[in-house]
């Protein structure tokens, strides 16, 4: 069957999220097939030989391609206004092949400081293994930006909104600094999602999801993708991650195709309760310091809605009382569950100086501010009458 993806460009997201590079088998189901075969066959050892070759094209092994994985792939490209997507089995495994596959020995890598904890140990431990050069600046200061890039580089890592601080980077300075200084930019769009932000539209480069986030938006599986231009996508990631393994299972594809079908509907969701728990959190005693991008509050708003369409999914906020607060706080809840995950049905809210960002020195943590009182909430899709007063019961 072939697909006109051209065509389907032209669609509302709404329908691409529903319908976009759907393939029906021989027996034209409904809802997408699930292949969990992990090889294929051929009529001839011509034929194989052919397909190896990529003389034809052809699904050869559910390492390199898979029938439902290349719908999620098609369908998430068309989403985000990309020529090409690669799935992954995680997030991480797609930040790694995102920027693994592009640089070499005696390249340099500029990256925000605020990055998730993982993230940064790619980049400030794992990469520099291999005679990567990485400087990291505050991304919210567009002068760090312009010294690190007043030299060439060959990549810039970003995330806008980050994890879990909230901050807003100026994405189309930062991308027209990195071309000028011949980087590529890539940015982590886990917090905004597709819906509310498309950085290519800024000038970003490729872009690189956690699909277990709102992608999947139920707590079931793991999954990643990266997203950019056909010929760095085919040319540069395929070969990578073809030859590596980070292979996304045919089974967390299929979930993550029927988590698109409903990702806006649950993204507006989660962002009008987000906005109300920010707002009333906002006028609590014992807090110290509230961060959600959409409020006037948020030290960078205008920027975010400049280029977001909401604040987003997640509140950030610090309690007075330090750690051992903090800790009776979260443990008080009673519906908002202890979690390190984000963008689940579920509200989730985790501390993040001693579980995701665990790693980080204190100085490093007290340079991004994740003081012992901060603290990450993931709004869900419960009633947000019932959050609030969890919330507040937890507070006292």
């Amino acid at each position: 069957m072939t697909i006109d993806y051209e065509s389907q460009r032209n669609w509302e997201p709404q329908t691409q999220a529903v319908r976009g590079a759907t393939v029906r088998s021989q027996f034209d189901e409904t809802s997408e097939a699930l292949f969990l075969n992990s090889g294929y066959v051929y009529k001839t050892a011509e034929e194989a030989e052919a397909a190896f070759n990529q003389d034809i094209d052809r699904f050869v092994y559910s390492r390199f391609g898979n029938p439902t994985v290349a719908m999620f792939e098609k369908r998430l490209a068309l989403l985000e206004g990309a020529e090409e997507c690669r799935a992954m089995g995680s997030g991480m495994a797609a930040v790694f092949a995102a920027l693994a596959s592009h640089l070499s020995a005696g390249d340099r890598l500029v990256a925000s400081r605020a990055l998730f904890g993982s993230c940064q140990y790619i980049c400030e431990e794992l990469l520099p293994r291999y005679g990567i050069t990485t400087e990291l600046v505050d991304g919210k200061n567009i002068e760090e930006w312009k010294t690190a890039l007043s030299k060439p580089a060959q990549a810039v890592f970003i995330e806008s909104p980050s994890n879990p601080g909230l901050e807003i980077i100026d994405v189309q300075a930062v991308c027209d600094l990195a071309h000028n200084a011949g980087a590529t930019v890539f940015v982590d769009n886990v917090f905004a999602t597709p819906v509310l932000q498309r950085p290519m539209d800024f000038g970003a480069d490729v872009i690189i999801y956690s699909a277990t986030k709102h992608i999947d938006g139920q707590g079931r599986c793991l999954g990643g993708a990266v997203l950019g231009t056909k010929s760095f996508i085919e040319d540069t990631v395929t070969p990578f991650i073809r030859h590596t393994g980070p292979a996304l299972s045919p089974f967390n594809a299929w979930v993550l195709l029927k988590g698109l079908e409903t990702l806006e509907l649950r993204v507006d969701r989660h962002c009008d309760s987000a906005k109300t728990i920010a707002t009333h959190l906002s006028t609590k005693n014992g807090i110290t310091r509230l961060l959600y991008p959409e409020l006037d509050s948020h030290p960078q708003h205008e920027l975010a809605m400049q280029q977001m369409k909401r604040g987003g999914t997640v509140v950030a906020f610090e309690l007075d009382g330090g750690k051992e607060r903090t800790f009776d706080f979260l443990n008080k809840l009673e519906i908002i569950d202890i979690s390190n995950n984000l963008g689940d049905a579920k509200s989730l809210i985790c501390h993040p100086a001693t579980t995701t960002h665990q790693r980080l020195s204190d100085e490093d943590k007290a340079r991004v501010g994740l003081t012992p009182g901060f603290v990450r909430l993931s709004v869900g899709l419960e009633a947000v009458d019932d959050l609030v007063r969890d919330l507040d019961q937890a507070l006292g």
